[in-house]
C-alpha cells in the first residue's frame, strides 16, 4: 500500500514540474502588469516594459483552438528562446486581463514589440501547419523586422 501511494505521488510531482518547465509562462495580472504593461499607471498610453518581444496567447482550457495553438507557441518559444518571450493568460482566472483588452473571442494572442504599439489577431488557421506559418510571418515581418 505505501508503495502504491509513494508511486502515485512521484507521478504527480512529476507532473507538477514538468508543467513549469514550459516554454510559454503563464501570466497572472500582476505578472503583465509588472512584466508587459501596467494599464493602471498608463490608462491612455502603450507603455511596454518587456526587454524584448513577446507574444501572448489568451486562451481557455476548455478551448478547443486554444489546444491547437499552444504546442505551436511552444515549439517557437524554444526557437525564439533568447529573442522573443511567450506568455499565455487564462482569460478564465483572468477576467480582468480579458476585459482590459477587450477580449471576445479566443484565442487572442498579442504580439508586442520592442517599440511601437502592439497588434492583436484572433483564431487560428485551419491547419496546425498554416497557423505557425501565420506566427513564423508576424514574428520575422512584425516582432523581429
Amino acid at each position: 500500500m505505501k508503495r502504491i501511494i509513494l508511486f502515485a505521488f512521484v507521478l504527480t510531482f512529476c507532473g507538477i514540474l514538468s508543467a513549469q518547465e514550459t516554454a510559454v509562462k503563464q501570466l497572472g495580472k500582476a505578472d503583465f502588469l509588472e512584466k508587459i504593461m501596467n494599464y493602471e499607471k498608463n490608462p491612455d498610453k502603450w507603455v511596454y516594459l518587456g526587454d524584448k518581444p513577446c507574444i501572448i496567447d489568451f486562451y481557455a482550457d476548455w478551448c478547443r483552438p486554444c489546444k491547437i495553438a499552444s504546442p505551436i507557441l511552444e515549439e517557437l518559444a524554444e526557437k525564439y528562446k533568447g529573442k522573443i518571450d511567450f506568455y499565455k493568460v487564462n482569460t478564465d482566472i483572468e477576467s480582468s486581463l480579458k476585459s482590459a483588452f477587450g477580449i471576445q473571442s479566443i484565442p487572442a494572442f498579442l504580439y508586442c514589440p520592442q517599440n511601437g504599439n502592439p497588434q492583436m489577431s484572433v483564431g487560428v488557421a485551419h491547419t496546425a501547419e498554416e497557423t505557425k506559418a501565420l506566427f513564423e510571418k508576424i514574428i520575422k515581418e512584425f516582432l523581429l523586422k
